[in-house]
């Protein structure tokens, strides 16, 4: 039974301390190498050396870790932990409900128990994108950084920026623009540029567009523009986009990355990988498309079908890939953290070997974040982040359900 520890946290982060981990089996996602029996030293949050032959500093605490496999923590890129639908609505709203029904604060509270739940489990950053109501993401992110709640680094977007009308349709002129509590609607370069200023204000550290929710949607101008003031602010831009003419105009336009791109076809796949794009392809399991709603058993099958072609379509290519999983439901049984790693099927279903799934859901999904010289590579100079697993992940990446080993910045958080 594994102890659920949250050690200094009370202490607050500047609690200076000397933790040597033994690490029977350190892999690193980057290149697939394992390197055995190394001993790392972490002083002050922060990894100070690595080597098979280091001697314990005086006072140090010791963790025997002799016969685990030791990773970077799990990355989440596309995630939203401040919303939760019901499993199957019979009918009616869905996101526009929690406008009606769920405070901004109430939302926040279930973003820092969402974030706990993800730390525990392994992931110590997640890129939260939007529908977070009045900037809940934001709050959530500060009160993790002030050390009152345990929590992975979040990198949040804010509120979404899109073409009239959010992710909405068809809605009466009486209702009032309600989408505007979780979008801001920007309708040229000049309104886009605007709105990334209002986010970056208010504490976004990424950029999210919706690209194709109508049949108007942004241009290559537009993208251009978004991404070169996010770029000017030192952050970077996430566009929603299926496929088609949307999605030229995203990966022309120079962004960061695609989410989901389901419809994505051979040609803009290896556009993609030309110009760098990453894809966070949100590759939902079949049970999680029943479960969204809206969906009749037959459609998702067909859609189930076309994730996984696209996903190993991507692969072969080359694509750069980061993990998102966009969960927003639980099925029964399941907490956010279960159904994350549902994922793990799909991905294995496209062909992706173990060694490139752990590289997308580590180390490159860093690399997108942005914060890849800060935390996730286990490095000198890098914060004191890692987790670990009973077996080894390049042989059987579903190993990654078992996290027993959970420390951030040089704090455990759990220990077998």
């Amino acid at each position: 039974m594994h102890k659920i520890l949250f050690l200094s946290l009370l202490a607050g982060p500047c609690l200076a301390q000397t933790v040597v981990v033994r690490a029977g089996h350190l892999i690193d996602p980057a290149n697939g190498s394992v390197t055995e029996n190394q001993v790392i030293v972490i002083q002050d949050g922060k990894i100070s050396s690595i080597g098979s032959a280091l001697t314990t500093p005086p006072g140090a605490t010791v963790i025997d870790l002799s016969n685990q496999w030791i990773l970077p923590g799990l990355v989440d890129a596309h995630t939203h932990i401040t919303m939760n639908l019901p499993v199957n609505p019979p009918g009616g709203s869905l996101w526009e409900d929690k406008l009606v029904h769920e405070s901004n604060g109430f939302r926040t509270a279930r973003g820092l128990h969402n974030a706990e739940i993800l730390l525990n489990a392994g992931f110590l950053a997640l890129r939260d994108v939007g529908n977070s109501g009045n900037y809940a993401d934001t709050a959530v992110r500060q009160a993790i950084e002030a050390g009152w709640f345990p929590g992975p680094t979040i990198i949040g977007s804010g509120k979404i920026i899109s073409e009239f009308g959010g992710q909405s349709h068809e809605y009466a002129p009486e209702a009032g623009p309600f989408w505007l509590n979780e979008y801001i609607d920007a309708e040229n370069p000049v309104e886009i540029r605007k709105a990334i200023h209002q986010n970056i204000f208010y504490g976004a550290k990424v950029i999210k567009l919706a690209a194709d929710n109508n049949a108007y949607y942004y241009t290559e101008d537009d993208i251009r523009a978004a991404v070169d003031e996010a770029h000017n602010a030192g952050v970077k831009v996430a566009v929603h986009v299926y496929g088609g003419k949307s999605a030229d105009n995203v990966i022309n336009g120079g962004a960061d990355s695609i989410e989901h791109g389901f419809d994505l076809t051979g040609d803009q796949l290896r556009l993609m990988k030309q110009k760098g794009t990453y894809l966070v392809g949100t590759d939902f399991p079949l049970e999680h498309m029943v479960a969204f709603g809206g969906m009749v058993p037959l459609k998702a099958n067909g859609t189930s079908d076309k994730i996984i072609k696209r996903l190993g379509a991507a692969h072969k290519i080359g694509v750069k890939m980061a993990f998102g999983s966009d969960v927003v439901v639980e099925l029964p049984g399941e907490n956010r953290a279960d159904m994350v790693f549902d994922f793990l099927k799909v991905w294995q279903r496209a062909g992706v070997p173990p060694a490139d799934i752990l590289r997308a859901w580590t180390t490159d999904a860093y690399d997108l974040l942005g914060i890849e010289r800060q935390q996730g590579p286990i490095k000198v100079g890098l914060a004191g982040d890692m987790i670990a697993v009973p077996e080894n992940p390049l042989q059987n990446i579903e190993i990654l359900r078992k996290v027993d080993f959970v420390m951030k910045d040089g704090q455990v958080v759990r220990h077998p």
